[in-house]
């Protein structure tokens, strides 16, 4: 069916169901003579009189009843499916896609999605948990969390947590043994654990800055791995220093499994950060999502 066809049908079940093309127009949104045309070229289209029309009123012929008996079930149907499209559109519902790191989706993401899981019955939430940077449009995300520096120009990127510092650590019986280093320099002297970065492959290089100034330095040790928590155990355990964001170091740090050195060599940088698309119509629920994570400290 011609697109010209299905809304000339849809017309004529207006004002049929009105008997008046004044109302019809109304309601339509068009004028009276404009709709009184679409009717006409209906008429003349099926070769038959759907409406018998008189000064004073607007009757439907035999004709024009069957047509309208037919048509008024269909277009019911279809307004019906056009209002459940907009209880969505007004309602949490319907799967979101986020893939992330594993400290952020422990520490930010899982929070948030707890609670908001449990307050809508209609909302489902998948997290993919991946260390490499993952292209949210070719895989099919809505959204990504990643640390700000590591976020595409072309996103849209919202601030979900504070500020992080790269951290250097090492454990109590390591430095024990060892001492510690009091500059980046010193980091030669030591065993150091290496990050193999998931994305390209490489090693991580140790990134430190003072007074403006920033210092790379590439370590060495006996143990390398790609894996945070690893590495983190690897640390504990007297394998050597350890870099890593300051939020992955947190619970070790606290209990007093891992000591920290250098800070004044580690300045903040952005913490994490939700990303999505720019061009994109975001639904209830996305944005439902990305105020409850919004950072607003």
């Amino acid at each position: 069916m011609h697109r010209n066809e299905f809304g000339d049908l849809a017309a004529f079940v207006v004002v049929a169901e009105e008997r008046s093309f004044t109302r019809a127009a109304a309601l339509i949104g068009t004028s009276q003579s404009a709709l009184s045309y679409t009717v006409r070229r209906l008429e003349e289209r099926l070769g038959i009189r759907l409406l018998t029309r008189t000064t004073r009123k607007i009757a439907v012929t035999e004709a024009g009843a069957k047509l309208l008996a037919n048509l008024k079930p269909a277009f019911d149907d279809i307004r019906h499916s056009l209002n459940v499209l907009d209880e969505l559109r007004d309602k949490p519902a319907g799967t979101i896609r986020i893939t992330s790191s594993r400290s952020a989706a422990d520490a930010i993401l899982m929070p948030v999605v707890r609670k908001l899981l449990e307050e809508y019955s209609d909302l489902h939430i998948e997290i993919s948990v991946d260390q490499k940077l993952t292209d949210i449009v070719e895989e099919s995300f809505d959204a990504g969390v990643r640390l700000g520096e590591q976020v595409e120009k072309d996103m849209i990127a919202v601030r979900i947590s504070p500020d992080l510092e790269m951290t250097v650590v090492g454990s109590p019986a390591y430095f024990e043994k060892h001492g510690k280093p009091k500059t980046p320099h010193d980091l030669t002297d030591h065993a150091c654990i290496n990050l193999r970065l998931p994305t390209r492959g490489g090693l991580y290089s140790w990134e430190f800055e003072q007074n403006g100034r920033p210092i790379n330095v590439r370590v060495k040790g006996q143990f390398t791995c790609n894996d945070v928590l690893m590495n983190i155990d690897a640390a504990v355990n007297g394998l050597g220093l350890l870099c890593l964001p300051s939020d992955t170091l947190r619970e070790a740090m606290d209990d007093g499994r891992l000591v920290r050195v250098l800070e004044d060599w580690c300045p903040p940088f952005p913490g994490y950060h939700l990303y999505y698309p720019s061009r994109r119509q975001n639904s209830p629920a996305f944005n439902l999502l990305v105020e409850a994570l919004r950072w607003r400290g």
